[in-house]
């Protein structure tokens, strides 16, 4: 079973995508890589799954969007219960910009056989495609008190957070279960924090997109037991991890 994070560009930005592989009862990191055109994420994908692969992809974007103004279901949810964490998503309805371009991914997807699974039997072999966020993600995984704000502000405290998350993953996800081999030993991982801005952009959307990958296997590893699912198929819906602390919502 294979596991895919993709950190979609909303507009017209490069993608981070990350291929996990659930192999001897283990996440091993097989690609970490980043692509700007979607024909070219789309080859990329054609050749970490191969036709007749299970695989889950796990999409950093809303690909469901059956609202023409206003929020979504699922972005309510985000701030209702993450807010608190700062950890709120964007709102998405048709008539913003990025809608065409989000929504014909998921649909580009599924004609590829990836299934919408807001509902999943756990550990069943498939093809299937769920919305991720990695925020609030994070901070579940991480039980943290906020988000990383890797994202805005000055170059040096974005660089600062985005170590944090950094050894975050190479120091606690080996330890989660489902659990993923220590990445040192992986030639795909990133072997530092940049320090220029190109370059800390590019580190962000390829570790963005190694947690899609992660919630893609723990969603399949444990379904809806350690998994909180904000929305539904109708409504479009957020897979996010529960907190190791066991926070009931």
């Amino acid at each position: 079973m294979k596991f895919i994070g993709i950190d979609l560009g909303w507009k017209s930005q490069p993608s981070g995508l990350c291929c996990l592989e659930w192999t001897n009862k283990q996440l091993q990191l097989l690609d970490l890589d980043r692509k700007e055109a979607i024909v070219d994420i789309f080859r990329w994908l054609d050749i970490c799954i191969q036709p007749d692969e299970s695989a889950i992809v796990a999409v950093d974007a809303p690909t469901l969007i059956p609202n023409a103004t206003g929020s979504r279901l699922p972005d309510k949810l985000s701030h209702k219960h993450f807010g608190k964490y700062h950890a709120g998503c964007y709102p998405a309805n048709q008539n913003l910009a990025f809608a065409e371009r989000t929504v014909k991914f998921g649909l580009e997807l599924e004609s590829r056989g990836f299934a919408h699974a807001p509902i999943i039997e756990v550990q069943k072999l498939g093809r299937y495609q769920i919305e991720v966020f990695p925020h609030p993600a994070i901070v579940n995984l991480f039980s943290l008190e906020r988000i990383l704000k890797y994202k805005k502000g000055r170059l040096n405290e974005r660089r600062l957070e985005l170590i944090k998350l950094y050894n975050y993953i190479l120091e606690i996800l080996p330890t989660l279960e489902p659990s993923l081999r220590p990445l040192h030993l992986c030639s795909s991982f990133i072997s530092e924090i940049p320090t220029t801005g190109a370059a800390l952009k590019a580190a962000e959307d390829k570790l963005d997109s190694l947690i899609c990958a992660y919630v893609a296997a723990h969603w399949w590893y444990w379904g809806e037991q350690r998994n909180l699912v904000l929305g539904d198929r109708t409504t479009g819906y957020i897979v996010i991890p529960k907190s190791a602390l066991n926070i009931e919502y």
